[in-house]
């Protein structure tokens, strides 16, 4: 299988296609060749008629409810606001989340006991949790394969390590919080990466035992257009050393990890690979990611990268013309690695893209899959 190849990166002679996420719903209706308003009356059907039409090689999150959060022309005024989207107050477990302090009360007087109690019951189990949570897994990744279906590859998206809080409880509380009181969210780290640790464990045995595909994406946003939501130094102080030992289960495997790119990495990408990972997915060049670059590097190992590269969501594909998406096209597969390279989107496409530029990428993609470089 050509996205299997691609994963192991063997030559091969065509570029494998990672799924694409439209979020206008008359888009995906037209991709999956269906009736206007069909996606929203019979969304999983209708998305995988998507991605099965336009030859979707390979999906790893697999999201085909996605887009029903999301109007024709983006979100709606009565779409549910959260911590970073115009949530009015911030209220987490009866706590009000207004300042640095409560969010440093509210983890360490629920979020770190929650997470002791269970990091202790993994501790003291015999075995049985870890078990589970394996059959739970492959239970979950072989479901989801038989319902794409032979043509389509479903890669794990399971991969645990520690991360930001400001999905719970803003951007301001949160940063605020990082900066006032680093022990504590180095605390936070800690304990997630603990927890992690156990949870990859039994992830890592899914791979060896259940034969999955040798991949894993990690998606976290740590960065803006500016660069990292938080001064480098510090990330390298309080949260890589957590971040590197959660992922040792994983590493120990043999599992291919990437990571999922939105903003300006840049400064992250040395140490993302100093930490294991092979390759990366989701470029915004226009904020300063060098793809050329990237593509360069090697991995800790010395060897070459794997590479889910995208038409850009933020600018080509919404303000180009279908000459853009073709050139842009040739230059990720020119400028991308020789082997271990998919193409697609560089992240969801939201609502308001031109037809005509779906068209293109369509086309290319089924291009390059066919001819690959020829």
């Amino acid at each position: 299988m050509l996205a299997l190849d691609t994963i192991h990166q063997k030559t091969a002679q065509g570029i494998p296609s990672w799924l694409i996420n439209p979020m206008e719903h008359r888009i995906i209706d037209r991709l999956a060749g269906v009736p206007e308003g069909t996606y929203k009356q019979r969304p999983i059907e209708t998305y995988l008629g998507m991605q099965k039409n336009i030859g979707t090689c390979m999906i790893d999150q697999w999201i085909p409810d996605n887009p029903l959060g999301m109007g024709d022309h983006g979100y709606e005024p009565e779409t549910k606001k959260g911590a970073t989207t115009g949530q009015e107050q911030i209220v987490r477990d009866g706590m009000v989340i207004d300042s640095p302090e409560a969010t440093v009360a509210h983890l360490e007087q629920k979020i770190f006991p929650q997470l002791q109690r269970d990091i202790d019951a993994w501790n003291r189990d015999d075995g049985d949790m870890g078990k589970n949570r394996f059959r739970q897994i492959l239970f979950n990744e072989e479901t989801t394969q038989l319902l794409l279906g032979s043509a389509i590859l479903k890669a794990p998206y399971n991969c645990w390590f520690p991360r930001f809080r400001y999905d719970d409880y803003g951007y301001a509380n949160y940063f605020m919080a990082y900066a006032l009181y680093p022990e504590v969210i180095e605390r936070d780290f800690a304990l997630q990466a603990e927890l992690a640790i156990h949870e990859n464990n039994a992830g890592a045995r899914t791979y060896a035992e259940g034969g999955l595909p040798p991949l894993n994406r990690l998606d976290a946003d740590m960065a803006d257009s500016r660069g990292t939501l938080v001064d480098i130094q510090t990330l390298d102080k309080i949260w890589f050393p957590h971040f590197v030992r959660s992922l040792k289960p994983m590493l120990d495997a043999g599992v291919k990890l990437i990571w999922h790119c939105d903003g300006n990495l840049m400064e992250m990408v040395p140490r993302l690979l100093e930490a294991g990972l092979c390759g990366f997915q989701g470029f915004q060049y226009e904020d300063g990611m060098d793809y050329e670059k990237i593509c360069r590097m090697k991995t800790k190992d010395g060897d070459s990268l794997l590479i889910i590269a995208g038409v850009s969501v933020t600018r080509t594909l919404p303000f180009g013309k279908p000459n853009n998406v073709r050139k842009e096209m040739e230059w990720l597969v020119a400028q991308g690695p020789k082997t271990g390279l998919f193409l697609g989107g560089s992240s969801s496409i939201a609502p308001g893209v031109p037809w005509e530029n779906i068209q293109a990428l369509v086309e290319g993609l089924n291009y390059y899959r066919q001819h690959g470089r020829n």
